[in-house]
C-alpha cells in the first residue's frame, strides 16, 4: 500500500471506526456483541487468559457488559465478587453442581421454587449427592439436619410461592458451625429489602429476570459472595457454557436502575393487597409477611426492610376451577409464569413455579391446588384491589 493511500472498502468495511470496543464519554454501558478479544501483544493476552491483567479473551467466558452487571450486583449486596449465568436455574444450577462432590450432604427445605426442587429430587441423587429436606418452618428439625452432618445449606426466603420466611441469622450460624457453605436465593426479597451476607450466608444468588431486571424481557442470573467460591462456581459456568449475552446484561442493567423505587412501590401495594384480601369473605388464607398474622411476621421484620412484592392467597372455594374463574375476569395483571416485573402477574403453581411437580407432589409441599400467586406491579394500589375485588365477586 502507497503512503496515505486509503485502505479499500473491504478493510474499511471491517476495520473502520473499530480501533476501539467502547466509545468514549458515553453515559451508558454499551452492549458489547463481540464473541472474541483481540491482542497484538501475546504476553499481554496470555496475562489476561490467566486472569494476571484485567480484561476479556472470549465471551462465553467473560464480556464487558456482562461485567458491569455482575459487579452492580455485587455491590448491592456487599460481596466480594460475583458471576452470572443465562438464567437463574443457570446459576442456582451451576452453584450446586459446581460445589457438591458425591457422598456429600445438602440440607434444604420442602417447599423451595420448582425448579431447584427437582435439583434436589432428580439431579443430585444421581450423582450420589445426599439431599435432605426439612419441614420449611420447623427451624428446630434443620437445626438437627444440619448438625447431622451438612456440606451445603441452601435456604430461600420468602418462599416460592407460599412466601413462607426463614430465619437466615439462625440457620446460617448452625451452618457455619457445621462447616456448611451457606447459599440463600434472594430472589423475591432483593438486595433492597433483605442482605442474607450480613445475615451470615456465603453466598447470595437471583434469578436476575425478576425483580432486578423488572420488565419480563431479559432473562438471567446472578450469584455473589465469597471470592474463592465463585471462582469455583464461575469455573464451572465457563466450562459448561451457561453464558449471560450481553444484551440481557444490559437490559437488566438498565432495568436496575429504578430497583428502589419499583421495589419500594411494590412493598407498598402488596401490604394494601394483602390487607385488603385478609378481609374478603371469598378468601381462606394471604400469605403475605407484612400481615401481622403470618407466622413468620416476626423473622421477617427482624432481617428485613420491606415485605416485598410477593404474596400469594388461598381460595375460600378450594378448586381448581376457582382459580381460573379468578384470573380470567383480572384485568390488570398478566396471567404468565414470571413475577417481579412492573406489571401484575398472577397465577397457579400448578402452571408456574411448581409446573414441573406433580399435583401430589405439590400437596406434599404444602401447596393447595387453589392457591394463586400474585407478584404486585407498580399500579395503584387502589386500583389494583378494585380490580381483585371484582374478580373476586365472579365466585358464587
Amino acid at each position: 500500500m502507497k503512503k496515505n493511500q486509503l485502505p479499500g472498502n473491504g478493510t474499511r468495511s471491517v476495520w473502520a471506526g473499530e480501533e476501539e470496543y467502547l466509545m468514549d464519554s458515553v453515559t451508558q454501558v454499551p452492549v458489547v456483541h463481540s464473541v472474541s478479544f483481540g491482542y497484538k501483544d501475546v504476553t499481554h493476552w496470555q496475562q489476561v487468559a490467566l486472569g494476571e491483567k484485567e480484561g476479556h479473551i472470549y465471551g462465553r467466558n467473560t464480556n464487558p457488559t456482562v461485567s458491569v452487571f455482575e459487579d452492580k450486583i455485587r455491590r448491592l449486596e456487599g460481596a466480594e465478587a460475583a458471576t452470572s449465568a443465562a438464567t437463574g436455574m443457570g446459576i442456582i444450577s451451576c452453584t450446586l453442581f459446581s460445589l457438591l462432590l458425591p457422598g456429600q450432604k445438602v440440607v434444604s427445605v420442602k417447599d423451595t421454587y420448582g425448579g431447584t426442587n427437582k435439583i434436589f429430587t432428580e439431579f443430585l441423587p444421581r450423582i450420589n449427592v445426599n439431599v435432605a429436606l426439612c419441614d420449611t418452618t420447623d427451624h428446630d428439625a434443620i437445626e438437627k439436619e444440619i448438625a447431622d452432618g451438612c456440606d451445603l445449606l441452601y435456604l430461600e426466603t420468602p418462599t416460592n410461592p407460599t412466601i413462607k420466611i426463614l430465619d437466615l441469622e439462625r440457620l446460617a450460624k448452625a451452618g457455619k458451625n457445621a462447616g456448611a457453605v451457606v447459599v440463600v436465593d434472594n430472589t423475591f426479597a432483593t438486595p433492597i429489602n433483605q442482605r442474607p451476607l450480613d445475615l451470615g450466608a456465603d453466598l447470595v444468588l437471583h434469578s436476575a429476570t425478576k425483580f432486578l431486571g423488572g420488565h419480563a424481557d431479559a432473562l438471567g442470573g446472578v450469584v455473589c459472595g465469597d471470592s474463592e467460591l465463585i471462582k469455583k462456581i464461575y469455573h464451572y459456568r465457563e466450562i459448561t457454557g451457561a453464558t449471560l449475552d450481553p444484551m440481557s446484561a444490559y437490559l437488566l442493567l438498565r432495568g436496575m436502575k429504578t430497583l428502589e423505587l419499583r421495589i419500594q412501590r411494590q412493598n407498598s401495594n402488596a401490604l394494601e393487597v394483602a390487607k385488603f384480601l385478609e378481609s374478603h369473605p371469598k378468601i381462606k388464607k394471604v400469605f403475605y409477611p407484612g400481615l401481622e398474622s403470618h407466622e413468620g411476621h416476626d423473622i421477617a421484620k427482624k432481617q428485613m426492610s420491606g415485605f416485598g412484592g410477593m404474596l400469594s392467597f388461598m381460595l375460600a372455594e378450594d378448586t381448581f376451577e376457582a382459580v381460573g374463574t379468578v384470573l380470567k375476569h383480572l384485568k390488570y395483571a398478566h396471567c404468565a409464569a414470571n413475577l417481579g416485573a412492573v406489571e401484575t402477574i398472577a397465577g397457579p403453581p400448578a402452571t408456574t413455579s411448581h409446573v414441573e411437580c406433580t399435583r401430589e407432589e405439590r400437596l406434599r409441599m404444602g401447596i393447595p391446588e387453589s392457591l394463586i400467586r400474585y407478584s404486585t406491579g407498580i399500579e395503584n394500589a387502589a386500583d389494583l384491589i378494585g380490580d381483585l375485588d371484582a374478580a373476586l365477586s365472579k365466585l358464587p
